[in-house]
């Protein structure tokens, strides 16, 4: 990069000016990952401090048959296929009942769109999770399932949030995003939501008082541009609503287990790589810059692995998100060994390895409680960037 063009960008930031789409992709085009990240990390800094964010929770997904066959999805099945599954509501019940001695805070619910389940067991799933664990938070459904359910319900979908919200729904969640740009959307999804009624859901969600997450699925077809695209919208929606509370890169995985099936369900990895350790680092810290109105930018862990997690939160990552507890959509992808579960004591470790002090919240991002950072008397004890 030009150090011109270094320089005005520095300026720009430290002086709180909105980064452009032009500034957005000469930042992609920066190969000074050490300069971008920490100018990424000032920002985060500046936000956050110190602190990184995590809570206790568990991911259920309730069923894994689809009508869609997304590109990139190795989770999904057709009805009839050996391992499709559909949970009956006591199933979720008692797998999410199992964690309660942990202090659970946060049910993470996403499905397939499944196309024959009625529209009552959704709202039904959210009460009787409610009324076993009333102390923790119900963030389910993406808005990609919101669509699905107008579809089979014949209700509008702010309707179904009323009636998802009278039953316990706290949160949607961020999934359905992928990347929004048409020119890649229209390679990598099989549904009809697309921008216009992912916005428009998760819009009417913020109306009705709801904080939700926003996600973006990169390190697949896509080009920096896209990624760029995909922030700016969400800003631009942010700027309306202000109801995001976090943003989330998911890194794109490969088809690795499905493959002992024969089956490969993944219809990019043929003329994929998935993004290395250096991109992911890169796409956090160019989203915590351009992304100015979201108060956190948060790095699952499950599809980054445990050391990238932790340099991310160098690059502009404040939160680790949770315990998590049998990802299926990432697990049923690849072998990229992750755990299934991490507590909150490897939590802990992990923030404070990074040199950082982790906080514990909940859903809202409300303080649960706070914790002691890395051992300063240690000699050893790793110390976050320097800003």
């Amino acid at each position: 990069m030009d150090v011109g063009l270094k320089r005005e960008l520095e300026e720009k930031v430290r002086a709180g000016e909105r980064l452009t789409r032009e500034d957005g992709i000469a930042l992609y085009e920066s190969d000074d990952l050490a300069w971008l990240g920490g100018l990424a990390h000032e920002v985060r800094t500046r936000k956050n401090g110190d602190v990184v964010h995590f809570n206790v929770n568990r991911h259920l997904n309730m069923t894994n048959v689809c009508t869609a066959s997304c590109a990139y999805c190795s989770f999904q099945r057709k009805p009839g296929e050996k391992d499709a599954y559909t949970m009956r509501i006591e199933e979720a019940v008692r797998l999410a009942k199992a964690m309660e001695g942990e202090n659970l805070t946060e049910l993470h619910i996403v499905n397939g769109l499944h196309p024959t389940l009625p529209w009552r067991y959704y709202p039904r799933s959210l009460s009787a999770l409610k009324e076993a664990l009333p102390q923790v938070s119900l963030k389910a459904f993406t808005a990609t399932e919101i669509h699905h359910f107008e579809t089979i319900s014949g209700l509008s979908a702010s309707e179904i949030l009323d009636e998802l919200i009278e039953a316990g729904l706290e949160s949607l969640t961020g999934g359905g995003a992928e990347i929004f740009d048409w020119e890649v959307r229209q390679h990598i999804v099989d549904h009809d939501t697309h921008w216009e009624d992912w916005s428009r859901i998760h819009r009417l969600a913020h109306e009705k008082g709801l904080k939700t997450p926003a996600t973006m699925l990169y390190g697949h077809i896509e080009e920096p541009r896209h990624r760029v695209d995909h922030v700016l919208r969400l800003r631009e929606l942010q700027d309306e609503t202000g109801g995001f509370q976090v943003f989330i890169p998911l890194r794109y995985q490969h088809d690795f287990v499905d493959m002992k099936d024969g089956k490969v369900r993944n219809k990019l990895q043929a003329r994929t790589t998935m993004a290395t350790g250096a991109e992911a680092l890169k796409t956090f810290a160019v989203s915590r810059l351009l992304f100015d109105n979201v108060p956190h930018v948060k790095v699952f862990w499950v599809m980054h692995g445990v050391q990238t997690a932790q340099l991310a939160l160098q690059h502009g990552a404040d939160d680790m998100d949770g315990s998590v507890v049998e990802y299926k959509i990432t697990h049923d992808a690849d072998n990229y060994g992750t755990p299934n579960k991490l507590g909150r004591d490897d939590l802990l470790d992990l923030i404070r390895d990074a040199g950082f002090r982790p906080v514990e919240r909940n859903t809202r991002y409300e303080i649960i409680r706070e914790y002691p950072g890395p051992d300063a008397d240690r000699r050893e004890a790793p110390q976050p960037m320097r800003v």
